[in-house]
């Protein structure tokens, strides 16, 4: 990306797929890949640099818009501060109801919008289902035919794959904030060699 300044100020930017004018003067794309720095800097034109330091994950933040400036002869995109998303679920309030938003099928108290550790939940409550999934028949066929038993390294299986996801949810449950909850899915390399994170894993059914 880059951008124009005129007399101090950046006042357009340009991607650097096709050809510009500046003034009375008509410019070829090539003047983007061809031209070095400081002869497209004579022109106005400087390389957009941008400054990730604020930017976080945005699966647990939200980011701002970048904001540029021209500065010691150089354009700099930079972020602001970020948000950390909610992770606890937002309550549909009595402010609500008073102020007529809250709608006909929701009662005060209700989850207006689910917060990180909900979503997460939901995540793990499926997974769980998918791996529980390609062993339902031998649970159906049990109940069905009453000489079948479930093998044993089925049903130990299924039970370790319930136990885990219940000390997944209650992990997320436990958590203050969004830092603590993207510490549990954080992967770190152990003194073993092994790479871990908090939250653990699912079991593997074991044949």
């Amino acid at each position: 990306m880059f951008a124009l300044v005129e007399s101090g100020s950046i006042t357009k930017y340009f991607a650097g797929n096709k050809g510009v004018t500046i003034g009375d003067t008509q410019y070829p794309k090539s003047i983007f890949t061809l031209w070095s720095e400081s002869d497209r800097n004579a022109i106005g034109i400087y390389t957009v640099t941008v400054n990730e330091t604020n930017k976080k994950d945005e699966q647990w933040y939200v980011n701002t818009d970048i904001t540029y400036s021209f500065a010691n002869n150089k354009v700099t995109g930079s972020y602001g501060t970020a948000t950390a998303k909610a992770h606890a679920d937002t309550l549909w309030t009595q402010a609500d109801s008073d102020n007529g938003f809250l709608p006909s099928d929701k009662e005060v108290g209700d989850v207006k919008t689910e917060g990180l550790k909900t979503l997460k939940k939901i995540n793990i409550k499926q997974q769980a289902a998918s791996l529980l999934a390609p062993t339902d028949w031998y649970v159906v066929k049990a109940a069905e035919v009453s000489d079948y038993s479930v093998p044993s390294n089925i049903t130990t299986f299924r039970a370790a794959v319930r136990t885990k996801s219940n000390e997944m949810e209650t992990a997320i449950d436990n958590v203050a904030d969004v830092d603590a909850l993207k510490t549990l899915y954080t992967y770190t390399e152990q003194e073993d060699g092994s790479v871990t994170r908090p939250l653990g894993e699912f079991p593997v059914l074991e044949n």
